[in-house]
């Protein structure tokens, strides 16, 4: 029999709809492999039982003839974020410690309905807050790639689904959802050498997702594959009368915009992208090389501007955790989750919310309070979403000129925990410096692998970012990056074959 987890999750749809194998003997491959490892720390719970029986489900309904979904049989990991219901949903985070919800979200049932097959809740920073995937309540997780002049270095996937990435890249599951504030999912692809992609903000549904920045959360896709994207994206997205910022329009067939020609687009590379210092000198290299094999394919390669880049970290870093601070005043031990009694209400309050947060979320927590206080308000918070305004105004003067923008997901390549990086916060902001502009303006990005470094073999992504509502453009880019990058497409086997 084939190697079951080799396939990308086009190839697994082929070879079950011809019978080659079941969903139960691929969803059983998937959970041996996890098995083999669990020293990654990619998940934070197994569902094995759960996953085997909808794997059966699905095979009857193969059977019986009945209408398959695009997913269908298809086995995937779900990020801890997404409340699933009957399955311990955390955000790994202490304080939700035994949340178990009745309810499902959105977009986990959305993948359900299309065939797909849960192995499990994938681990992540700490109510997606963080860079590295160091936050968790559970521990790191492992980056499966190693750096080749230190194999033994512990590297981070980055954060914050870098649990999701790290399972991906392992061949741990076909694909897993993720969700990206100010780069979460484009980060950790970049860092695991996958696909990640943030779709346009109202695109996909934020019902059942725990929130960390309401304005700015969105959820994703993170595959092997380009192609593997458009199928996960294209079941995952759809109007939802129970989200108020879902837009209601046809969610498009994005398979067909893989057409691997770009003729005549317009790719624009923002100058303000490049600075002298602070990009790794083969993050570079790979942007410059891959700019010029676009252009070689057909494409216009366009100069742009982007003045108020400089200005998007600190404006995403005020109204991040003020919504942060807003949406985590629910958890005081009251209704669900960790409860740590006090001699009063007030003393419970503090008790629980001291033990129950991590430092990062503290830290975001406070900062946020700060900016919503009477003062601070007009000063921080108002002008930040001045200049978030204005960032969008220029993304959309941006594209009057060209179709999408290619950038760095990253300034660097994957780092080891215990770098000096790790223990500043501010530094650790730094690594978002490509991914938060998009993301403030809510626009489409996907990450996509491009090259390795020459220095320590470790992947790098470049970044495809369109206007609001192209995705099937900016797949179109990613699929021809993907052809002329010569990155493997196949899973890194840490249990070994």
């Amino acid at each position: 029999m084939t190697d079951l987890v080799e396939l990308t999750m086009a190839e697994a749809l082929e070879g079950l709809a011809k019978k080659e194998f079941t969903s139960v003997e691929l969803t059983q491959a998937h959970l041996d492999e996890m098995a083999k490892a669990r020293d990654l720390n990619a998940y934070v719970i197994e569902t094995p039982e759960l996953a085997l029986e909808r794997a059966k489900r699905s095979d009857n309904r193969r059977s019986k003839g009945e209408k398959l979904g695009l997913m269908e049989g298809i086995p995937v990991g779900m990020k801890d974020l997404y409340c699933t219901k009957g399955v311990r949903t955390t955000a790994c985070s202490h304080i939700l410690d035994g949340f178990v919800p009745p309810y499902e979200s959105t977009v986990s049932l959305n993948l359900e309905n299309q065939g797909s097959v849960m192995l499990g809740k994938t681990n992540m920073d700490e109510f997606a807050m963080g860079t590295a995937n160091l936050t968790s309540y559970y521990g790191a997780v492992r980056n499966p790639y190693k750096d080749k002049t230190n194999p033994n270095k512990f590297l981070i996937p980055g954060g914050s689904s870098g649990g999701s990435a790290a399972a991906v890249a392992a061949g741990l599951c076909m694909c897993a959802t993720g969700s990206d504030t100010g780069g979460s999912i484009r980060t950790p692809a970049s860092f695991c050498g996958i696909v990640g992609m943030k779709p346009t903000y109202g695109r996909c549904s934020r019902y059942g997702m725990i929130a960390f920045a309401s304005s700015l959360d969105q959820a994703g896709t993170m595959t092997r594959t380009v192609r593997d994207t458009a199928i996960m994206l294209e079941s995952m997205a759809g109007y939802d009368p129970k989200d108020s910022t879902v837009v209601n329009r046809p969610v498009p067939c994005y398979q067909k915009a893989l057409t691997g020609d770009i003729k005549g687009l317009k790719i624009g590379i923002p100058r303000e992208y490049n600075p002298d210092k602070g990009l790794n000198s083969d993050v570079r290299h790979v942007w410059e090389q891959t700019a010029e094999k676009l252009r070689q394919a057909g494409a216009e390669i366009v100069d742009i501007n982007l003045p108020s880049t400089q200005y998007a970290l600190p404006t995403y870093y005020l109204i991040a955790p003020a919504e942060a601070s807003s949406n985590l005043a629910r958890y005081d031990g009251v209704k669900y989750g960790l409860r740590v009694d006090g001699k009063s209400l007030d003393e419970m309050y503090t008790n629980t919310r001291t033990a129950g947060f991590g430092k990062e979320v503290k830290r975001r927590i406070m900062i946020g309070t700060c900016v919503l206080l009477e003062g601070y308000y007009e000063t921080c918070y108002l002008k930040a979403q001045k200049v978030r305004r204005l960032l969008c105004k220029e993304f959309d003067d941006a594209y009057k000129k060209v179709d999408v923008i290619l950038a760095p997901a990253a300034p660097e390549t994957a780092f080891g925990k215990d770098d000096d990086s790790t223990k500043d916060p501010l530094k650790m902001q730094l690594y978002d410096v490509f991914t938060v502009p998009s993301s403030l303006a809510g626009l489409p990005a996907i990450s996509v692998p491009a090259g390795y470094s020459e220095t320590t073999g470790l992947p790098i992504g470049l970044q495809v970012i369109g206007n609001k509502f192209c995705e099937e453009t900016i797949l179109r880019v990613a699929g021809v990056i993907e052809s002329v990058s010569g990155m493997s497409i196949r899973p890194l086997r840490v249990g070994g074959k």
